[in-house]
């Protein structure tokens, strides 16, 4: 007579693993594993692949370690310019000193999505969680960071994140119908757009409600004034330059974020234009420096160190193993009037 074990739970299948078990489940030595979870790189591609298999099949469970240093937490920029990094590096380091962590940044030189390097750095530097800003993971590299109980949320994120990614962004179509309506209300009917990059969908966003106000007053949109840009203060240079020399040139210009605005201010002056007397200017983001542009700029406030604190509030809590009240976030905006917007001429 055979007599048969009984089948274990379902549960069992999805207990996660430790990486002896995975070692074993593997074929592989626990060296390898260890590597392997921890980003090393001296591992053959195709063992790399057959442990991470066994992972995102049954999990990781990660060790428990003596707090012999602080918790991380981690802030990936697509890149390091201008004010708007520094905005959320102080929003994440207000909640950073609350619960005894330390900061460390990294950056993808003008890349939006991580490379290879990025991912094994994070799995080797095993923070409490990660927030990625204007830019984001794989698919790929989100499984591995889910695998190893590494929360992470998106800021500011350049497209629509999937069903379980959390994220913090601002209200970006509203801002941009204020800042038209804005000019609109000023009695400005050649409102000239800078926009940023197509992919991004806060960009996409300003961009609509720019045109909603614009229908909504009854002003036809006319395409010569909307310029592709990618948020660079050059941007502003280069694209104002042009529109000036336009047979009708605008008589306001809403840049979609400070520094195109500023680069805005530039070409006007090489173009002999006075700001707001032959040229209004609104910008985005309300970086601390534009108040004291002269003159000073008229924007719209993006609240980059809340949604900064918001993020890095939801890894904490994601990290301790609490529950989110709401995966997604979206802060609002103000319209912030100074002194680069007038009466159109």
């Amino acid at each position: 007579m055979t007599i048969r074990e009984p089948p274990a739970p379902a549960d069992a299948e999805r207990q996660p693993l430790t990486i002896a078990q995975i070692a074993e489940h593997a074929g592989v030595s626990i060296a390898t594993v260890s590597k392997v979870v921890n980003g090393r790189s001296e591992v053959a591609s195709e063992t790399r692949a057959l442990v991470e298999g066994v992972i995102a099949q049954h999990g990781y469970r990660r060790q428990k370690r003596a707090a012999t240093r602080p918790a991380l937490l981690e802030i990936v920029f697509h890149e390091l310019e201008g004010g708007y990094p520094m905005e959320i590096i102080k929003g994440v380091e207000e909640v950073a000193r609350r619960h005894d962590h330390a900061v460390v940044i990294s950056e993808l030189q003008g890349r939006h999505v991580p490379g290879r390097g990025w991912i094994e750095g994070v799995l080797a530097r095993r923070p409490a969680g990660v927030i990625a800003v204007f830019s984001g993971p794989t698919a790929a590299q989100s499984d591995q960071l889910r695998s190893r109980d590494i929360p992470f949320v998106l800021v500011d994120p350049t497209g629509e994140p999937s069903h379980e990614c959390p994220s913090v962004g601002a209200s970006n179509w509203s801002g941009g119908l204020s800042a038209t309506r804005h000019l609109l209300d000023l009695g400005h009917r050649r409102i000239a757009a800078i926009t940023g990059p197509p992919h991004a969908l806060s960009s996409r966003a300003r961009l609509d409600g720019y045109r909603t106000a614009l229908d909504a007053a009854g002003v036809p949109a006319d395409p010569a004034l909307v310029r592709e840009g990618d948020f660079h203060v050059e941007d502003g240079v280069a694209h104002t330059r042009d529109l000036l020399r336009l047979a009708d040139p605008p008589t306001a210009v809403f840049a979609f974020n400070d520094g195109q605005a500023l680069g805005v201010y530039r070409a006007a002056a090489e173009a002999g234009l006075r700001i707001p007397e032959d040229l209004s200017v609104v910008g985005f983001d309300d970086l601390p420096p534009v108040e004291w542009a002269v003159p000073a700029l008229t924007t719209v406030r993006q609240p980059l160190r809340e949604m900064a604190a918001a993020a890095a509030a939801m890894v904490v809590t994601l990290a301790q193993g609490g529950e989110l009240v709401q995966t997604r976030l979206i802060l609002a905006t103000d319209l912030v009037v100074r002194s680069s917007t007038a009466p159109r001429p």
